[in-house]
């Protein structure tokens, strides 16, 4: 009798010749890890059908790949790409719902973030067509478990030579509100990945920066791979220091460690005055962007919103729409630009945007509500900050102030803020 795996190869390789031909050639088909081996279920699984005499599941989860996987699918599900699911219960999605609608929410939304799975009885998989398939990193799958790791590595050859590479990534991480895609590509990180790709030797088991190759990094290379001292993590978080999601950017839990465990990857092509002088810039920057625009912003919007606004649901105002256009868009454009070393996204696409947006969007569309409280504060705001006073000063003592230096002093405590002692 033939073994459960045999009768899945023979009918596999006539039915779905690339799949099992991704398969036979990959790490797993040449180590005699089979599909039973992946796909095998309990019967008492909610995801569980029989198919062909034996029980399994379509949907792998890293609960299943953790069998032999149990330290990266820890690391997984502990990171923020785990939880990316979690956000479509955020304004994320509720604007994606009503703006857009269903359909779009799930082939747009939760293709990338990942969706609650949902189980159909009735489907021959048993998983429903409006959940399936779905290879969302924060996934949330029926046993439990929290993410996707073919979102990375894709079946059904689980290649990390492609999860290596920065296009892999480049799937859910580029576009208007996080573009690191874009940021990367136009970074000197990107035109020297393109220039060397071919030397960067991706293929190998053991793929250490400063040993393995050393012409570029790539998004794996900074936030996951290993170093000569520090362990491969495939918890994304480890190396990053700030959260750039929100209105105000915060520094994380732990964030001077984590800092810490980034520049041991910068350390290895750089010295360390040109790494501490990246975060000395990449630091007054969010600071720049946190107290000019994102907090003064936040203040007039809660404002608002405690007064009321003209309509009842969220978005449904222009104020809210230009709000979460400043933060979510062009906000997170400059503060990842400068993170990322793109010059272009920084300011172009960045502050020149917010600021754009601030002062001749945001704010008139405040003021158009005519509200005491919420017009005072604009008016000291405007007449009383350094960083907003520019705007009724006439230009030639602006051009005065920035040839002496006096007005880059407006700005030096935003450097001096995170400097650690």
């Amino acid at each position: 009798m033939a073994a459960p795996g045999d009768t899945c190869v023979s009918c596999h390789q006539e039915s779905n010749p690339g799949m099992y031909l991704q398969w036979k050639n990959s790490k797993h088909g040449n180590n005699g890890i089979g599909c039973i081996d992946c796909h095998e279920a309990n019967a008492t699984d909610i995801d569980a059908f029989q198919h062909h005499g034996a029980t399994i599941a379509t949907l792998v989860t890293p609960k299943d790949c953790a069998k032999c996987h149990e330290e990266e699918a820890q690391q997984t599900m502990n990171s923020y790409h785990a939880h990316a699911g979690e956000i479509l219960e955020s304004a994320d999605a509720y604007l994606a719902h009503v703006a857009g609608g269903n359909p779009v929410a799930i082939t747009g939304c939760a293709t990338c973030h990942g969706a609650k799975i949902k189980i159909d009885p009735a489907a021959p998989n048993k998983l429903s067509a409006e959940t399936w398939p779905n290879s969302g990193i924060g996934r949330l799958n029926p046993d439990g478990s929290k993410g996707s790791c073919n979102a990375c590595h894709s079946r059904h050859s689980f290649s990390v030579e492609q999860a290596r590479q920065p296009e892999n990534c480049g799937k859910c991480h580029l576009g208007p509100d996080h573009p690191q895609k874009e940021i990367y590509e136009e970074s000197k990180h990107g035109i020297a990945y393109y220039a060397h790709k071919d030397k960067l030797n991706m293929d190998r088991d053991e793929w250490v920066v400063g040993k393995d190759y050393y012409e570029a990094p790539s998004c794996a290379t900074c936030h996951m791979s290993a170093t000569s001292s520090q362990a491969i993590t495939h918890d994304v978080g480890d190396r990053i220091s700030w959260t750039l999601r929100p209105p105000v950017s915060k520094h994380k839990d732990n964030w001077t460690v984590k800092r810490g465990n980034m520049k041991d990857v910068c350390l290895n092509c750089h010295q360390e005055r040109f790494v501490d002088g990246h975060y000395y810039q990449y630091d007054a920057l969010v600071e720049l962007y946190n107290e000019k625009f994102a907090k003064p912003a936040t203040e007039i919007m809660n404002m608002l919103k405690k007064k009321g606004l003209e309509r009842p649901a969220a978005f449904s105002n222009q104020v809210e729409w230009e709000y979460w256009e400043l933060w979510h868009h062009e906000g997170r454009r400059a503060r990842m630009g400068a993170a990322m070393m793109g010059p272009d996204y920084t300011w172009w696409h960045g502050i020149y945007d917010v600021a754009h947006n601030f002062y001749f969007k945001f704010i008139p569309e405040a003021r158009h509500y005519n509200d005491a409280e919420v017009n005072a504060y604009i008016d000291r705001l405007l007449r009383d900050d350094p960083m907003h006073t520019w705007i009724n000063t006439p230009t030639a003592e602006l051009k005065a102030a920035i040839k002496s230096g006096e007005l880059q002093q407006v700005y030096q405590s935003l450097f001096e803020k995170n400097i650690q002692k």
